[in-house]
């Protein structure tokens, strides 16, 4: 396992293809961004003309695009998959509904490849410092072959069940967790913000309380600025709680509270602040209860 395409060289993207060209994988790139490309090819890497090219004769092809819809487009629409060698490696590193991954695989696997569900968690910051978490689905064996490919990216790697679409499950449920928390989180505020409390001093009460949590200590200070930078855009769990709610009525399980964080995160993309950060919800809440 040495010759990787990779697709999708995003603000994630870009970065674990510069992992994994020093820790001496040879990097083929495939993106529509001629600066991502000339990024990765000042640090090394190759680029491709085409999906077609980019994945002829890799012993892998990594897919870090935004969806489903693009990972088809690459295999199938720019014919990357039928330039694949027979048993080279798709892996799916996007976060889609497990549905969808389960088809592509498929798919894949029938054209005479083999195919790795491999979601990550981490973010941007966890991509540039090569620690993000790995939540792959997939035989053993094909597991085993691409897991120095996952050593050059993430820190905690976990081979999560056999079957496609297992994986996109885990990174669902993380995503069900992570928008609830910060919506959760924004509702606490916002009722302490109606009847004028310090959110400064309530932030610093419940982080050492029992109500504390992760995202309370992260999203929280964020939601007490007016505009902060952005670390993950509303959009994006307008996305990835959409994402929640589908694999919800494909295993037929209700899903009342994401089906909520979801309307949130929408109705503040709605009103044209989609790429606004996360933490940022909290202005519906605002805007429901007439605060500011």
């Amino acid at each position: 396992m040495n010759d990787i395409a990779f697709a999708g060289l995003g603000a994630m993207g870009l970065p674990m293809a510069h992992n994994l060209l020093r820790a001496g994988f040879k990097v083929r790139g495939i993106d529509l961004n001629e600066t991502a490309l000339a990024g990765l090819e000042a640090a090394g890497g190759v680029r491709a003309f085409s999906a077609a090219e980019g994945a002829r004769g890799a012993d892998a092809l990594i897919l870090m695009v935004v969806n489903a819809a693009q990972a088809e487009a690459v295999l199938f629409g720019a014919g990357a998959l039928a330039a694949m060698s027979p048993g080279a490696i798709v892996c799916l590193m996007a976060t889609c509904p497990p549905g969808a991954v389960a088809r592509i695989a498929e798919r894949v696997t029938e054209a005479g490849c083999r195919f790795i569900d491999a979601p990550v968690s981490g973010g941007t910051a966890g991509a540039t410092a090569g620690s993000l978490t790995i939540m792959a689905a997939g035989a053993a064996e094909d597991y085993a072959r691409i897991h120095p490919v996952f050593e050059a990216l993430g820190q905690r790697l976990f081979h999560v069940g056999d079957r496609a679409g297992q994986g996109a499950t885990v990174k669902t449920v993380n995503q069900l967790l992570c928008g609830v928390h910060i919506a959760v989180v924004a509702e606490a505020f916002a009722l302490a913000a109606k009847v004028g409390v310090d959110l400064d001093i309530l932030l610093e009460i419940m982080g050492g309380s029992s109500a504390g949590s992760w995202m309370l200590k992260d999203r929280g200070p964020r939601m007490l600025q007016d505009d902060p930078a952005v670390s993950s855009a509303v959009d994006i769990f307008v996305k990835d709680l959409g994402i929640v709610l589908e694999a919800g009525r494909e295993a037929q399980a209700a899903l009342p509270i994401a089906a909520v964080a979801h309307q949130l995160f929408l109705a503040t993309s709605g009103r044209g602040e989609g790429r606004a950060d996360d933490s940022q919800v909290i202005r519906s809440y605002y805007a429901l209860n007439g605060t500011r």
